[in-house]
């Protein structure tokens, strides 16, 4: 099979988890080469995520490896079947960066999000996503939003499926009172805010402008916790795109920025009258 042009970046996370697993075990790209049978530089590839590798090929380097950690392979097995999702019917409309945010939501068991200028994208409603795609630079066209809106309202279906995702969202106020398509889109907004912070697997809290300074202020980012924690990711948004990190030391500084928020916002029912009360203001 021909190497990839574009790894997605949950192939690119196999590769790099190959890959550490390889240098935790001592080994070199020439052990793996003579293990599969192939040339070094297709190791090389296939830790770049850029080529394919089989899910039986998978359990042959942990072996070899000598990982023991069970759950971990048979993660990075399903990792490695590569089963196309629903967001795949988008590629090449849509950036490659988006698609990834959707893939590693829908692998994920719990998102934190913490959000500061807009609402979560996973909470937002229709009217909500079209304004803030119309306010995009450059401007996108009206058939680049529509595609967009289409795709982020599929996106929301994590939170409705047999086994749903569990999200926290930690809300600035200023997200809050940010009128993307004026009042009346805003308002069902915060109805919507409201409304779905009822569910057994959706928490969102508030962050008043009365918390003061905190942390990561003006960033938007998620920790999307994987099947097992060594899959673990960030997602951090920017105006250029997505990135994305799983390094140890990212991980437990998000952690640590979020940790704070929760116990800086208000409770889950402080904030449901606090968003309330500015539906009626």
């Amino acid at each position: 099979m021909p190497p990839r042009s574009t790894p997605t970046e949950r192939q690119k996370r196999l590769g790099a988890e190959l890959r550490k697993m390889r240098n935790d075990a001592g080994e070199t790209t020439d052990f793996a080469a003579r293990l599969l049978g192939v040339d070094r530089t297709k190791i090389a590839n296939m830790e770049a995520g850029v080529r394919v590798i089989s899910p039986e090929r998978v359990r042959t380097l942990a072996c070899n490896y000598n990982c023991r950690d069970t759950a971990y392979i048979d993660a990075l097995v399903a990792m490695a079947e590569g089963n196309k999702g629903w967001w795949e019917t988008f590629r090449g409309h849509i950036p490659a960066g988006l698609l990834d945010i959707i893939e590693l939501e829908w692998h994920s068991t719990v998102v934190r999000a913490g959000a500061f200028l807009h609402v979560p994208g996973l909470l937002q409603t229709e009217g909500y996503m079209r304004a803030v795609a119309k306010a995009a630079l450059p401007s996108l066209s009206p058939h680049e939003i529509e595609l967009r809106v289409a795709l982020r309202m599929q996106r929301l279906q994590v939170l409705y499926r047999e086994s749903p995702i569990d999200h926290v969202a930690y809300i600035h106020e200023a997200a809050l009172r940010m009128e993307f398509g004026g009042v009346k889109v805003m308002r069902g907004q915060l109805d919507r805010l409201c409304e779905v912070g009822h569910q057994d697997n959706v928490l969102v809290r508030v962050l008043p402008f009365s918390s003061g300074g905190f942390p990561g202020a003006g960033q938007a980012m998620s920790y999307n916790k994987g099947i097992v924690s060594q899959l673990d990711t960030v997602q951090l948004g920017s105006a250029h795109g997505p990135s994305f990190t799983h390094a140890p030391a990212q991980l437990d500084k998000y952690r640590s920025q979020l940790d704070w928020m929760e116990n800086a916002s208000l409770g889950a029912s402080e904030s449901r009258d606090f968003i309330s009360a500015l539906t009626s203001a």
